[in-house]
């Protein structure tokens, strides 16, 4: 495509925008944005950060509850790491929310509140990676950066027709979509081409007869859009197997453990337990009368398959046993939990 061609479809991809972009809690919409209303940079990165690696149907009621908590930076900085944990519950992927704190708190301590307002100062805070960066910096600041998601990977491959497989062929797809990124309305722009790929340029069954560009679209013209893009093929899964300890005094506590703050569910409170593997020690903790549950937690990471044996026990009242700490009958929220750990406690509670 020539620069005139280029110009062609922005125009007509922000036309087409201006009449179906998606209403979203996050979003100041094309009609708002003319009459000049700004998005909040808070919510455009909360929302940003929630998105990954989930859904926008899951997202919206957590945005919801997080904002209407914390509806602010400053809150969210001030808001105890428990909390923020427990509200995230669900959502996976903890580490983002030890870097969301994180990087609360150091908008408000080394940049008055305000979030950078460009790529640059964005990629600089805790958690926040190009794509990240780049979309903050597009929708919330209206710089012309290139927004590179599964919607837009998708939407360029049909567009220019190409076959080679994700994830190796990224870079020439962000290249694409830089050429195609105005300097006007850049941020629309690149909510545009994630809508388009969301409601029409879907992963099966692309809705090409009513696509804003369905006439400069190769992959239409070619029979080849529900191919595209490729992938390459996935390792199955492995599975990792382990054991986690839940003890209860006579009292109602519970006896748990803080895990290290590097790792999977880093940081987070949970039940004391063996490691994870193809062939975890079952040694408990610590000596009490421990008996184990029928039935098993399943639980899929990213990486890998998770199956936990899960053992309970009751004690009497007294001091925890080293690493471990009590936590109140009245202060504990299953809620708070992880979701793998909640599902333990789920499984106790039904026997």
């Amino acid at each position: 495509m020539r620069d005139q061609q280029h110009n062609g479809v922005s125009a007509d991809l922000l036309a087409w925008y201006d009449t179906h972009a998606r209403e979203m809690p996050w979003r100041v919409g094309p009609a708002a944005r003319a009459d000049g209303i700004r998005p909040d940079p808070y919510r455009v990165w909360l929302s940003e950060v929630m998105l990954q690696q989930t859904t926008v149907a899951a997202v919206r009621d957590y945005f919801h509850r997080f904002t209407a908590r914390w509806p602010t930076v400053q809150a969210l900085a001030a808001a105890p790491d428990e909390a923020v944990m427990g509200e995230w519950a669900g959502l996976g992927y903890y580490a983002r929310a030890r870097n969301l704190l994180k990087c609360a708190r150091v908008v408000v301590q080394e940049h008055a509140g305000r979030f950078p307002d460009t790529y640059d100062g964005l990629i600089a805070l805790p958690g926040i990676g190009p794509y990240t960066a780049a979309a903050i910096a597009a929708i919330a600041f209206d710089r012309a950066e290139t927004v590179l998601d599964g919607n837009v990977e998708r939407v360029m491959a049909r567009l220019y027709d190409i076959h080679e497989p994700l994830p190796g062929v990224k870079p020439e797809l962000k290249a694409r979509a830089a050429d195609l990124t105005p300097i006007e309305r850049p941020g629309d722009h690149a909510q545009a081409v994630m809508d388009l790929g969301a409601t029409i340029c879907t992963p099966k069954s692309p809705a090409c007869g009513i696509c804003p560009l369905r006439d400069p679209c190769l992959a239409r013209a070619r029979g080849t859009a529900p191919d595209l893009p490729r992938k390459a093929s996935k390792k199955e899964k492995p599975v990792r197997l382990g054991h986690v300890y839940l003890a209860q005094r006579s009292d109602g506590g519970w006896l748990m453990q803080r895990r290290p703050d590097r790792g999977l569910l880093g940081g987070m409170l949970g039940w004391p337990g063996s490691d994870w593997s193809e062939a975890p020690d079952p040694a408990p903790p610590f000596k009490a009368e421990w008996r184990e549950l029928a039935g098993e937690v399943r639980h899929t990471f990213t990486h890998f398959h998770l199956i936990l044996r899960i053992h309970c026990a009751e004690l009497p009242k007294g001091p925890p046993p080293e690493g471990l700490h009590i936590v109140d009958k009245h202060a504990f929220r299953p809620s708070d939990l992880p979701t793998v750990m909640r599902k333990a406690y789920d499984l106790w509670r039904g026997q």
